[in-house]
C-alpha cells in the first residue's frame, strides 16, 4: 500500500513538470485541474490507511467541488481574451 502511495505522489509530479514547462494557459490550468484531482485521490487514499473517515470527506468535497472554481476562472479568462 505504500508503494502504491510513492506511485501517485510521483505521478503528482508530472503535471507540475507540465506546467512548469509549458507558456500556454489552457495547459497550465488544465496541469493544475490534474493536480487537484490526483491530490483529492490521495487524500482519499491516505483516509482508508489511516481508518479516518473525516479526511475521506474532505477529499470527496475536493472531488466533488474542487475544480468548480477552476471552471469559473477559465470562463472568465475567455470572455476576457473575447473583449
Amino acid at each position: 500500500m505504500n508503494l502504491l502511495l510513492i506511485a501517485m505522489i510521483v505521478a503528482l509530479f508530472i503535471p507540475i513538470y507540465e506546467a512548469w514547462k509549458n507558456e500556454h494557459i489552457w495547459q497550465k490550468m488544465l496541469a493544475l485541474a490534474s493536480i487537484c484531482s490526483k491530490s483529492a485521490v490521495l487524500i482519499l487514499m491516505v483516509s482508508v490507511l489511516r481508518d479516518d473517515w473525516m479526511i475521506g470527506i474532505v477529499g470527496v468535497i475536493i472531488l466533488s467541488v474542487g475544480n468548480a472554481g477552476l471552471m469559473l476562472l477559465a470562463n472568465v479568462l475567455k470572455r476576457m481574451s473575447d473583449i
